[in-house]
């Protein structure tokens, strides 16, 4: 067995079908927590994805990617349920819906994680629908709330789908004020807090969570990173864009990895691993997880 998992991500893992002309579709795994997961595990630092996948060909294809990129599969469970579904009509402009009344993702359970987890993790991630999907969002917000009161970091990204209506608001909050890190798009903030600009959105962010580092990504326009202290806006690095799925979850995985790793960073240092590891994704057609050497030489080449 390798290295007690220091990173624990919490959420769901799906397969999405993407309709790429009136008569072909492509499946892909994915599911935010799954490919930030992968992203951490990649950058190589002990990760386990604390998920539910189902029995068959989609569930073990999930299972097969996760062993390649290295997690801990100790955190994930298979159940005898259906597989978790993203139907995606439209990349351009995305439309999308779920498929997952009674799915596997909605089956995990904490009391199979495995023992004493708690005391090896350092941060545990949580967010995106499984946040919105009863019963899985209760059962991962008290794992939250007693991460929070034994002193582990949490991070939260709430990746805003269509199913965070106005019953979503408490979850959002609670999370929020729990969080040491939170991680939005200029969309997301958008998405969570319709009627508000940016800056209000952002305002209402740090009114919930006073203490929380917050990362804002804006696309090619680059990333904010926020501290109640100060704020390092740090740019996107030019490269050669593939695809640009799974680009946040690669800045999340990446500002993760800097933190954990390297404490003593000053936050620029943390700002540019983030974009670096978001650039790299964005070279590679799907949610690709970067190595570690691949950050690393990009941030080289782009100094």
């Amino acid at each position: 067995m390798g290295a007690q998992a220091r990173f624990v991500v919490f959420g769901e893992a799906l397969t999405d079908f993407i309709r790429e002309d009136a008569r072909h579709w492509r499946s892909a795994a994915g599911g935010s927590p799954w490919n930030v997961a992968r992203v951490g595990a990649r950058l190589g630092l002990p990760t386990g994805f604390a998920g539910a996948v189902s029995r068959d060909l989609f569930g073990e294809e999930i299972l097969r990617l996760s062993r390649e990129a290295g997690l801990d599969l100790r955190f994930t469970q298979q159940v005898d349920r259906p597989p978790l579904l993203a139907m995606v009509v439209s990349k351009h402009p995305p439309r999308y819906f779920f498929v997952g009344a009674d799915s596997a993702d909605l089956h995990f359970d904490p009391g199979s994680l495995p023992m004493r987890w708690l005391d090896d993790a350092e941060v545990l991630h949580f967010g995106s629908i499984s946040l919105a999907r009863a019963p899985l969002a209760g059962r991962l917000l008290a794992i939250a709330e007693a991460a929070h009161a034994a002193g582990k970091r949490v991070a939260f990204d709430p990746n805003h789908r269509n199913v965070m209506g106005e019953g979503y608001r408490p979850t959002l909050r609670r999370m929020a004020e729990l969080a040491d890190y939170i991680k939005v798009s200029d969309e997301d903030l958008a998405g969570l807090f319709p009627g508000l600009g940016e800056l209000d959105a952002l305002g209402q962010l740090r009114a919930w969570s006073p203490r929380a580092s917050i990362l804002l990504t804006r696309g090619a326009a680059g990333l904010r990173l926020i501290t109640p202290e100060r704020e390092v806006v740090q740019p996107a690095i030019p490269v050669a864009v593939v695809d640009t799925v799974g680009s946040g979850d690669a800045s999340m995985g990446g500002w993760i990895h800097s933190l954990v790793t390297r404490p003593a960073a000053p936050l620029e240092a943390h700002a540019a691993f983030a974009v670096a590891s978001a650039a790299v994704a964005c070279q590679h057609h799907g949610a690709y997880a970067p190595l570690y050497g691949e950050v690393v030489a990009l941030l080289a080449a782009s100094t």
